[in-house]
């Protein structure tokens, strides 16, 4: 029997999508996406994060972007899309699954925060 189940998964999009850092760069200076940075808060000290970026880490992310939660971070939108990062990629693909799971609509994981820098992008302090 086929229920349809195989054609409509191979047809799904992926969660969580790659990013060019240079497309995350320009996406975030026209206002069209919105970034997280889920290092922890000793990363974010040391090296600073993405301009304009909400920084959540990880172990946070259950709260603060979980709209059903009362801490759900007043800055981000199901609607809108996100893009993920951290040091290397790995930790801001876990953080994308849990967003896609949330009920973000469009998410990607834009790898580390040497991607944004290297494509051009500004770093605070």
């Amino acid at each position: 029997m086929n229920f349809g189940f195989a054609r409509s998964f191979r047809n799904a999009q992926p969660a969580v999508r790659p990013l060019p850092a240079q497309e995350a760069v320009r996406r975030a200076a026209a206002g069209e996406i919105t970034l997280i940075d889920v290092r922890d808060h000793n990363e974010v000290a040391q090296s600073g994060k993405a301009k304009g970026a909400i920084h959540i880490p990880l172990f946070m992310l259950n709260t603060k972007a979980d709209p059903r939660h009362p801490e759900f971070h007043p800055a981000l939108s199901t609607d809108k899309p996100v893009a993920v990062y951290c040091a290397s990629g790995a930790r801001s693909q876990m953080a994308g699954q849990a967003l896609a799971q949330f009920g973000f609509s469009e998410v990607y994981n834009l790898g580390g925060l040497f991607h944004w820098q290297a494509a051009g992008g500004a770093i605070e302090r």
